[in-house]
C-alpha cells in the first residue's frame, strides 16, 4: 500500500506557471509584458498538475462524445432544421434560426443586456423544448425578478444557481434540455482543475465540456461572456474557435439601441447585426433602423449627406456628419466616431492633394450618426463629400444618396450589392443616387431613383453642390 502511495506521488506532480489571461501564453516565471500578445500585466500564477501517466488515466473527461465512422451519403441531416425563436431580429442575425446542438457565444460591456436577451430568447424557445438557465452570477430570486419584469413564459423554463461544471452536468442529466444557458462562462469552474474561476486554464476545459455536451446530447448551449477593459471577449482566443457563433453587443450601455452583431457563425453569414431597443420590459426589436439612424437629420445644415451601408446582407441608411474647423494648435485634429481613422486621413489626403481643398490648418470631425460602426468602404465618397460640404459650408441635397469607395488618385471605386442600396434608398424616400461610374455597367435597377454615376471625387461633389 505504501509502495503504491509512492508511485502515485510519483506519477503526479504540482507545476506552478504562469499564464496570460489575454492569449494563453504559458511562463515558467511572471513577466511583465506577455511575449505572444504583447500585453502588460497579463500574467496569473496557475497550479497544474504534472503527471508521468498517460492522458487518459491523467485526466478524466466528464463527458464521453464520440459519433463512430459513417459514409457521407448515410448521415441524415433532418436533425439540422432549425429552430426560431420569434424574434426576428435575431432569427435574421444568425442565419434564419438556431441550429440545435449549436455552441454560441455571446459577449458585450456590463450592463448592456446579455442576460435580458437570453431570457427573452429562453422564453421564445421554452415552446419549443425545455430550457435550462444556469446562473452563477445572481440567486434563484434575481433571476426570477427580472423574468416578471420581462414578462417571461414561465412554463417550460428550470433554473438554477450553480458554478461547479459537475453539478451542471447533473442538472444537465436530469432535466434533460433542449436548450442551455450558461451565465457565464467566467464564473464556470472545473473541478478538477486548482486555477481560479475566469481564469484560461479554466475557460478553456470548461467550454471544452460544454461543446461535448451540446455534440453528444444535441443540446443547444448559450455562453454568455464577460468582456475586458479593451472590449475584446475574456480569456483564451481558443474560446472563439471552439464554438460554433460569435454573436457581440457593439455599442456602450448608454446608448438607447443596442446594436448585436454575429462576428462568427459557422451556420449562417458573418456580419449581420440585429438592432434592439432597450425598455423597461426589456429589448425590442427595431423594424426599421434607417428610419432612426436618418430621422434627425438636419436638412438646413452643411456638412450632413446619407450613405448605404451593407450590414451582412441588409442595407442600412446611415448619416455622415462632419465639422470642419480652424486649428488652435500646431497640428490639425482629425477625430472620428464610427469609422476607420486611417480611411479618412486617406480621403483628407486625397481632398487635399486631387481637389485642391485646403485642410492642412483645419481639424475635420467625422461622425456616423446613432453610434455604428460602418466596417465596408462604400462609405467614402459620402465621407469626401461631407468634408467638402463643411468646409465648402454648402448644404448637400437632402434627398440624395452618396455610396462608392474613393482611391489614393481621387477615383471612384466600384461596390457591391447596388440593387439593395437603391431599393432601400427609393423606399425611405430619396429621389436621386450617385455611385461609381463603374456600377453603371452592369446595374440592374428599374426603380424610380435618379441614378448618377461618378468616376472621381471631384465630380461627385460638383454634383452634391446646389
Amino acid at each position: 500500500m505504501l509502495q503504491q502511495v509512492q508511485n502515485n506521488m510519483k506519477a503526479k506532480k504540482i507545476k506552478t506557471v504562469f499564464v496570460c489571461q489575454s492569449c494563453g501564453y504559458e511562463s515558467a516565471k511572471w513577466l511583465g509584458r506577455c511575449p505572444g500578445c504583447s500585453n502588460w500585466n497579463t500574467f496569473v500564477e496557475e497550479k497544474q498538475i504534472e503527471s508521468n501517466l498517460s492522458d487518459s488515466q491523467n485526466f478524466r473527461q466528464l463527458t464521453g462524445f464520440s459519433s463512430g465512422t459513417f459514409a457521407l451519403n448515410d448521415v441524415s441531416v433532418k436533425s439540422f432544421e432549425r429552430v426560431k425563436t420569434g424574434i426576428s431580429e435575431f432569427d435574421n442575425m444568425i442565419g434564419g434560426g438556431i441550429v440545435p446542438g449549436s455552441l454560441i457565444l455571446l459577449g458585450g460591456a456590463p450592463g448592456i443586456g446579455k442576460s435580458t436577451l437570453m431570457l427573452q430568447v429562453s422564453s421564445a424557445l421554452s415552446q419549443n423544448g425545455t430550457v435550462l438557465y444556469i446562473s452563477g452570477e445572481e440567486s434563484l430570486s434575481q433571476v426570477k425578478s427580472r423574468a416578471e419584469r420581462l414578462k417571461v413564459s414561465k412554463g417550460n423554463i428550470f433554473l438554477a444557481s450553480e458554478t461547479n461544471l459537475e453539478n451542471i452536468i447533473d442538472a444537465i442529466n436530469k432535466t434533460e434540455p433542449a436548450f442551455l444557458v450558461i451565465d457565464s462562462i467566467q464564473t464556470t469552474y472545473h473541478p478538477e482543475f486548482t486555477s481560479a474561476p475566469g481564469s484560461v486554464g479554466q475557460i478553456r476545459e470548461c467550454s471544452a465540456e460544454l461543446l461535448r455536451i451540446a455534440k453528444s446530447k444535441h443540446i443547444t448551449v448559450f455562453l454568455l461572456g464577460h468582456v475586458t477593459k479593451d472590449g475584446d471577449l475574456a480569456g483564451p482566443r481558443i474560446l472563439e474557435h471552439i464554438v460554433d457563433t460569435v454573436l457581440y453587443f457593439e455599442n456602450e450601455k448608454q446608448q438607447v439601441y443596442r446594436i448585436l452583431r454575429a462576428y462568427k457563425n459557422r451556420f449562417g453569414p458573418t456580419s449581420e447585426i440585429g438592432i434592439f431597443e432597450m425598455k423597461g420590459d426589456g429589448l425590442s426589436e427595431v423594424e426599421n433602423p434607417s428610419l432612426i439612424f436618418i430621422g434627425e437629420r438636419s436638412n438646413n445644415v452643411a456638412g450632413n449627406i446619407i450613405t448605404s451601408s451593407m450590414e451582412g446582407t441588409r442595407p442600412l441608411l446611415l448619416e455622415i456628419q462632419s465639422l470642419v474647423s480652424r486649428t488652435n494648435f500646431g497640428f490639425p485634429r482629425r477625430m472620428v466616431s464610427g469609422y476607420d481613422l486611417n480611411r479618412i486621413t486617406i480621403i483628407i489626403a486625397v481632398l487635399e492633394k486631387r481637389i485642391g481643398i485646403p485642410l492642412e490648418n483645419q481639424d475635420v470631425f467625422v461622425n456616423v450618426a446613432g453610434g455604428i460602426k460602418i466596417k465596408e468602404t462604400a462609405a467614402d465618397l459620402a465621407i469626401a463629400c461631407a468634408v467638402a460640404s463643411a468646409n465648402g459650408n454648402f448644404i448637400c441635397p437632402p434627398k440624395t444618396i452618396v455610396f462608392g469607395e474613393v482611391g489614393l488618385t481621387g477615383e471612384v471605386r466600384a461596390v457591391g450589392q447596388i440593387k439593395e442600396r437603391l431599393a432601400e434608398s427609393e423606399k425611405l424616400g430619396f429621389r436621386k443616387a450617385i455611385i461609381p461610374k463603374a456600377n453603371m455597367r452592369s446595374l440592374d435597377y428599374k426603380g424610380k431613383l435618379e441614378v448618377a454615376g461618378v468616376d472621381n471625387v471631384s465630380s461627385a461633389i460638383s454634383s452634391i453642390r446646389q
